[in-house]
Parts: structure tokens; sequence; C-alpha cells
């Protein structure tokens, strides 16, 4: 499978059922995620239900917020990236790892999008799906007037085991012209590209 035959569709409501169909309608992508985690505080996320989290995300996507991309490979959803301005995403604002630059302009933080995690089915990894995903939502991002993009991806010193790339690979981001802009982790690195 080459991913020339790959198309990407802005999650909207009417595409919901393939995204359940993606996660996994009792998995709910990793974890039962759905990916609310970028989202909420740890104790937040931890107090909800997987159903609650389903049910949260679906919200955001009936208010018109198309909170990411969808792959499709011969009419089948195979794989999702997350995106949205960074003031969105609450964990990832605070986080120790994914947190503003202390000489980030408060302007310059308006016109930043993030770009938190990615779901790939499960036979569909492995295959620069990934790549594929990031470079279609930045293009997404560039449209709705985002100056930067920042990810906290995970830079791997060993094979990774199940579900450890669901924030994405720091490869992936600097084939996609990404820069480490901080490292306060030594796997994590803060992530930039300038559009």
């Amino acid at each position: 499978m080459s991913d020339d035959t790959v198309r990407f569709q802005l999650l909207t409501p009417g595409l919901w059922p393939d995204l359940v169909d993606l996660f996994g309608p009792q998995r709910g992508a990793s974890s039962g995620c759905w990916c609310m985690w970028p989202f909420l505080r740890a104790k937040d996320w931890q107090a909800m239900t997987r159903d609650e989290r389903r049910d949260a995300l679906k919200d955001k996507v009936e208010q018109g917020h198309a909170p990411g991309l969808l792959a499709y490979r011969d009419g089948l959803a195979v794989g999702w990236v997350a995106f949205g301005p960074r003031e969105r995403y609450l964990r990832f604002q605070l986080g120790r790892t994914s947190k503003p630059l202390e000489t980030d302009a408060p302007e310059d933080l308006l016109k930043t999008f993030a770009v938190p995690c990615f779901y790939i089915r499960s036979g569909h990894r492995k295959r620069g799906l990934m790549g594929s995903l990031l470079d279609a939502a930045v293009m997404e991002m560039r449209a709705r007037g985002a100056r930067f993009v920042d990810a906290c991806p995970i830079d791997p010193d060993k094979p990774l085991q199940w579900g450890e790339g669901f924030v994405g690979i720091a490869d992936v981001f600097r084939r996609g012209g990404f820069e480490e802009v901080a490292r306060r982790s030594p796997k994590r690195p803060l992530m930039r590209k300038c559009l």
C-alpha cells in the first residue's frame, strides 16, 4: 500500500461514525482517551469515564470545531491527527515538556497551533501515514491563519512499545520541517514549524 491513495477529511459531525470505527467503539483509541487527553488537566481526564470522553469529543465536533483530520484509504478511516489552536489544549499548554517558551510573545501564541496526537489503525502503521497526516494538517492550519505549529513528539532511543508514539515521532516532524526549540525531557523535544 502506498499513501498516494490516501485522502484526508476534516472531522465533521457526518464523519463521526468513521472516527468511532477507527478508534474502536469500546477501546476509544489509546486507553479510552477519545483524544480528550490534551484538552484536560490530568485529574479532570482521569475523573471522566470513556463514554464521557467520547461524548466530550463529539460535542466539540458538533460545535463545528473540527479538532482534526481523518485519513482514508479505500473508503476506510485509517488514521487521525488532532490539531488546533494551542490555547485550546490545556494539558499541552501547562505540560512541563510542551508549555510555551518563556520568550514567546503573547501575540505569537494567539497564532500558534499544536499537534498533540495521532492514531493509526493497526495494519496501516509504519507506512509513512503519520507524515502524510502531518503534512495535511499543516496545510489546514496554514489555511486557518496559523503562523506557528508546535508539537512535543517522542524522540525514541529504542523501538517503541504499543501506544508510545501517539504524540508523534520526532523524526517525522523533522522531515516535515519542524525544528527543535526546547528539550525539557530527554525523549520529548518541543518542536516548532514557522508557516
